[in-house]
């Protein structure tokens, strides 16, 4: 049952609940699917990859949730419709909807052909549309249910050599508001919110189309998908906040543009480029997964984890204050003044 607050508290003595997950298959995605379903859950997996959806169905069912995968290229509304009706009719009303999927390109702006720019936006962007548009076809007429959209500290400033995906993630951020201007007009009980990510070790920098020089990698620090989808599921626990910070690189960056956005123009023109590629080349014939999942092709499961498992972070100082703010902040008023008492009692 709905609490008197409207939503739903994702909490394993409930009874199990209907989730969606896009982009489900590899990284955050998979690393959230994994944690409802150690929840009890019963979990659509939206993916385009075959041999992906079935190792995170396996999972899923191994952590006791209910899985259903299905696949489904967000960029097609239908196909996205189609998938919510038969999540209804196969586990039931949908509770969550979690729209993760994306795609990109890295090269210089100039160098990506209009056809790819069109592609990641519509993965990227119009995925999320799509995926709020079937979320709220069917919650808003049960009058409970939430939307959590992953977003990206990129959302909030831009880097060279990704204009696709930063522009499809700031996008986002002015679609989702609009949307939720939208359902406090109409009192909805429904509830949507936004996970702002930094960079996080998945396996698309294995497969993005890129056309560097170097090998593509995410900006340091990386931090481990299960750092991310704990976050995610926090968010859906608790859908009030507007948004989420995750990790303290993304503070930074968005605070940093929010104070001198030109002064960081500058920086990332310097070192935007290096930052993003590492020293081996990029092979010529390596597959890539704007147009077509690279497990088809290889029937290889690629797994949650990218290859950066060396230089990755399990945990996040920053997330863990995020989450206990309210009693750290406490804490820290109560000992400044036990600490001003005890001075003013050795004055006398």
């Amino acid at each position: 049952m709905p609490s008197r607050r409207g939503r739903f508290t994702l909490d394993r003595r409930e009874v199990p609940r209907v989730a969606v997950v896009t982009g489900a298959t590899a990284g955050v995605g998979r690393a959230t699917a994994r944690l409802l379903a150690r929840r009890g859950m019963r979990i659509a997996l939206l993916a385009r990859g075959s041999a992906g959806l079935a190792a995170t169905a396996d999972e899923v069912r191994a952590l006791g949730g209910t899985a259903l995968p299905i696949e489904t290229d967000v960029a097609d509304h239908r196909q996205v419709e189609d998938a919510a009706d038969r999540v209804c009719a196969e586990l039931g009303g949908i509770d969550l909807w979690i729209n993760d999927a994306f795609t990109s390109v890295f090269a210089p702006f100039q160098e990506i052909g209009p056809e790819e720019f069109r592609r990641v936006t519509e993965v990227t962007y119009l995925g999320y549309v799509y995926g709020t548009r079937a979320a709220l076809a069917r919650m808003s007429p049960r009058q409970s249910g939430t939307i959590v959209q992953v977003g990206s500290a990129l959302a909030y400033r831009s880097i060279p050599l990704q204009a696709a995906y930063c522009g499809a993630k700031h996008a986002i951020v002015g679609f989702t508001e609009s949307v939720r201007c939208e359902l406090l007009h109409d009192r909805s009980p429904v509830r949507i919110t936004m996970v702002h990510l930094p960079a996080v070790n998945t396996p698309q920098f294995d497969w993005v189309l890129s056309r560097l020089r170097g090998r593509a990698q995410p900006v340091p620090p990386i931090y481990q998908p299960e750092v991310a989808a704990r976050a995610v599921v926090y968010a859906a626990d608790r859908p009030e906040r507007r948004e989420y910070w995750v990790g303290g690189s993304t503070v930074a960056t968005v605070l940093a543009n929010r104070i001198a956005p030109a002064l960081l123009d500058r920086y990332l023109a310097r070192t935007g480029y290096a930052s993003q590629q590492g020293g081996r080349p990029t092979g010529p014939h390596r597959p890539t997964n704007l147009w077509h999942p690279v497990d088809d092709a290889d029937g290889v499961d690629h797994g949650a984890h990218g290859a950066f498992d060396d230089r990755s972070r399990g945990r996040s100082p920053q997330w863990w204050f995020s989450r206990h703010r309210a009693p750290v902040v406490a804490a820290l008023l109560a000992g400044a003044a036990g600490a001003a008492l005890a001075r003013a009692a050795r004055r006398r």
